[in-house]
């Protein structure tokens, strides 16, 4: 542990030893989400990161962490998105006549263009839903096509807030034409309506706010567990530190760092830095940002005034009509942004922490502004305070070059995501392959690359566990595991051995340098990749219990990096931990689907008219009952495990059907076949159970996941469905042709001319002689003419061969 290294935002650079304040010990505070709308996958790359870290420094190398989260309950997003909704939801109450509803629709229209799409007002005559997309097409037509606003460089944030806002516009005027304003309008009527009465809305009710982030953080949660994120340990939210944030500012204004003005209070960043402090540590080069420090304060904080310098933030900020509010000494208000962590995480971790954590761009002013105030807060004697000893920013997650975020609304849910492109597991190793504090751009080769490679280890613990089940046999050999197997024994460490001893060393190189998954997961990789070159070369003389060791060593390093939501530490099974092993069923519960299966088997078989089999004789009356009874008292409680003894059983009975199919009558011989392909593509199928069937070697069970082994059954019905049609209508086209061949056929070649109004005369044979206007037919047109008789004249005497020499 006392070579870990971390990237820290205080120390730009390289990464620096890690040093807890106290040993083996971790406090950590990270700063949660705003919660006013459904999380995305931008902050699914924060905390799914941040959890990886997390569970390295637990897991791995043994912290013992204290981790503290924020939900961030009181924000100027928060006040706009539950104040406009509630207009919205009272503007649709009123009784308007359509003609109202348009001119409403229509009033929004114009103000959102003013106020975001300024192009759209300029020149002559007023900008309406009738000429907006031609405006809009001079105006913006080369940023929607690709361009960026300066017409240089590539496409960012700007370019992106400008298409939502176009968007946002489009769809409102196919709404008003449409006479829709209150089903596709939203967009445009929140901040119109928002304008109009904020005023009037009574906040003495907080629950116009509290219900949107009640609801909200219910939803992060919830998506959090979803992604198998770990819960904190402790939960904070600012509207139950209120108390407390304003007698932490009070001591601030008390040691001269910072001033009322106007209801408001603001740190005073010269005061601060006159006292020997240093200002904007994480970002020195952002600290005369006007945008980001007027996005720091918040959009509904730009009318307050007062302040003496231009960079000073509130730390508390007096409340506006519409805006909810508390008791202060300073009258009714509420905090400000950066002040909310330093007071819950000073009040659960104390003075100074390990580590602060977040999203990289939270570094200024967020950041920056709680080291500042809380540095402020506990100084002494003009000496600098750490509160902070390690920062680590995690890396921004972009799409099509623009960071994924709510304000630009270019995001798709994490629940959207789960629900059609992405898994759990899938997201994570996306994440896995980048280190946590770069950038992620999500492209087609990364998910391909993802995907590859949680196939690479899907099949090598599939392969292991057959290799395992086929070798096992015994009851012993199913429980018994290489947890004990030390691969520094006395045996030399060569071939597959030293792969494994070298992977483990690399991972551990890795970790302890800022915890560099991208090396983790190539380490993992190659490991199997060497593991099934051994299985492939070493078929006679397999070292298998070096192949389990790899493959318990890869499931403890997956667990550890959190891609198994169905195991637990310290992840010392074999391969993916299924939800059932999860759930601890009761033995006899949890292999009834397979003694279910085996039942069925044992009964079908018996219904056969098979020939003497002294081995299917011998199989049937052998019960698995006695080695599955002795697994249950044994502990075990895998339902595979348990359910091995019934599946061999069934895999031995259908080799052996096989082997007979081909001495048996042609009935019966199909009716083997039929139900051996019914074992394995629905019995086995159905429970997640493959049967790898190879030549001259007994079948190889294989646990797939169900959904997995049903989707490729259902994928090649599919196919075999579209080759049927195929072969059906390739059939139906021969047949069709054969009978136009036949129709043809019919017709005499004697008779084949005679109606042909081109032609007035023709000789003994049929064959035209003469033109319609009495010349003589053309000899090109003649030799063309013969040939074509004389082909009628072949198939005319085919079909009568047909009919038997008879006549049509």
């Amino acid at each position: 542990m006392d070579s870990i290294k971390v990237h820290n935002s205080l120390k730009p650079g390289k990464p620096v030893p890690f040093a807890p304040i106290e040993k083996g010990k971790v406090s950590w505070y990270a700063c949660g989400p705003t919660v006013y709308d459904q999380s995305h996958l931008g902050h699914a790359r924060n905390y799914v990161s941040t959890d990886i870290i997390r569970r390295i420094l637990r897991d791995y190398f043994g912290f013992e962490v204290k981790f503290v989260m924020n939900f961030t309950d009181v924000d100027d997003k928060i006040i706009i998105k539950a104040r406009r909704q509630r207009l919205l939801d009272l503007e649709k109450q009123k009784k308007y006549t359509d003609d109202e509803i348009s001119e409403l629709g229509k009033a929004a229209f114009r103000a959102y263009a003013k106020s975001n799409l300024p192009k759209l007002v300029e020149g002559e005559g007023e900008l309406n839903v009738n000429n907006y997309i031609p405006r809009r097409d001079a105006a913006y037509g080369s940023v929607l096509a690709g361009g960026t606003l300066t017409g240089e460089g590539k496409p960012g944030d700007a370019e992106a807030k400008l298409k939502m806002h176009i968007s946002n516009m489009t769809a409102a005027v196919i709404a008003i034409n449409g006479n829709q304003v209150f089903n596709g309008a939203d967009e445009i009527l929140l901040p119109y309506l928002d304008s109009l009465y904020k005023e009037t809305i009574d906040t003495s009710d907080q629950s116009i706010f509290t219900d949107l982030t009640r609801f909200m953080e219910g939803e992060f949660t919830d998506d959090m567990d979803a992604l198998n994120v770990l819960r904190p340990d402790v939960v904070t939210r600012v509207t139950e530190y209120v108390p407390q944030i304003a007698k932490f500012v009070e001591k601030v204004v008390e040691k001269g760092f910072a001033y009322e003005a106007e209801g408001s209070v603001y740190f005073d960043i010269g005061a601060f830095e006159k006292a020997g402090n240093t200002y904007a540590r994480l970002r020195p080069d952002s600290r005369n940002d006007k945008a980001l420090q007027e996005e720091g304060e918040g959009s509904l904080s730009k009318s307050l005034g007062g302040k003496k310098g231009a960079g000073d933030f509130a730390l508390w900020k007096k409340s506006k009509p519409g805006e909810p509010y508390w008791p202060s000494k300073w009258g009714n208000g509420r905090p400000g942004w950066h002040i909310e962590c330093s007071v819950m995480a000073s009040d659960v971790l104390g003075s100074r922490m390990d580590l602060h954590s977040g999203g990289i761009d939270l570094a200024f002013p967020h950041h920056d502004n709680e080291l500042a105030q809380s540095e402020a807060y506990f100084c002494e004697h003009s000496h600098e305070h750490t509160w902070v000893n390690y920062f680590l920013h995690m890396g921004h997650l972009s799409i099509s070059g623009s960071k994924m975020s709510k304000s630009l609304k270019n995001f798709q849910t994490i629940k959207d995501c789960l629900a059609s492109t992405y898994t759990a597991r899938s997201m994570r190793i996306v994440f896995l392959l980048g280190r946590w504090n770069d950038g992620v751009e999500i492209s087609p080769d990364m998910r391909t690359q993802a995907d590859n490679w949680e196939s690479t280890v899907n099949n090598f613990f599939t392969n292991i566990k057959s290799l395992l089940a086929e070798a096992a046999g015994t009851t012993a050999a199913v429980t018994g595991d290489v947890k004990a197997l030390s691969i520094s024994d006395d045996k030399p460490q060569e071939g597959l051995r030293a792969d494994l001893e070298q992977a483990k060393k690399d991972v551990e190189i890795a970790l302890t340098n800022s915890f560099d998954t991208p090396q983790v997961m190539r380490a993992i990789a190659e490991v199997i990749r060497k593991a099934n070159v051994h299985i492939n070369t070493h078929k006679s003389d397999m070292d298998l219990a070096t192949v389990e060791a790899v493959a318990r060593w890869v499931t403890k390093i997956v667990g550890i990096l959190g891609l198994d939501a169905n195991a637990s530490p310290p992840y010392d099974g074999l391969g993916w931990a299924s939800s059932a092993a999860a759930a601890n069923l009761d033995p006899s519960t949890a292999v009834q689907p397979y003694k279910s299966v085996f039942k069925t088997v044992y009964s079908d078989i018996q219904a056969l008219s098979l020939p003497a089999s002294d081995t299917i004789t011998d199989l049937l009356s052998k019960s698995p009952d006695s080695e599955f009874d002795s697994l249950a008292s044994a502990g075990v409680r895998d339902p595979e495990q348990l359910g091995l003894p019934y599946l061999r059983a069934v895999s031995k009975l259908r080799d052996e059907l096989r082997r007979l199919a081909p001495t048996t009558s042609p009935e019966t011989k199909k009716s083997i076949l039929s139900l051996s392909d019914r074992i394995r593509d629905f019995d086995l199928t159905n429970l997640g159970v493959y049967l790898d069937d190879r030549p001259d070697q007994p079948s190889l069970i294989k646990f797939v996941p169900a959904a997995e082994l049903i989707a490729a059954r259902e994928e090649k019905a599919a196919k075999d469905a579209v080759k049927a049609r195929a072969k059906e209508e390739a059939r139906r086209a021969r047949e069709k042709a054969e009978e136009e061949k036949l129709a043809k056929a019919k017709l005499a070649p004697e008779d084949m001319f005679k109606n042909d109004e081109r032609y007035s005369e023709w000789d003994a044979k049929g064959i035209p002689t003469k033109m319609k206007d009495g010349s003589e037919v053309p000899k090109s047109q003649t030799k063309k003419l013969n040939k074509d008789w004389d082909r009628q004249k072949k198939a005319h005497d085919d079909y009568l061969a047909k009919l038997g020499g008879s006549a049509a």
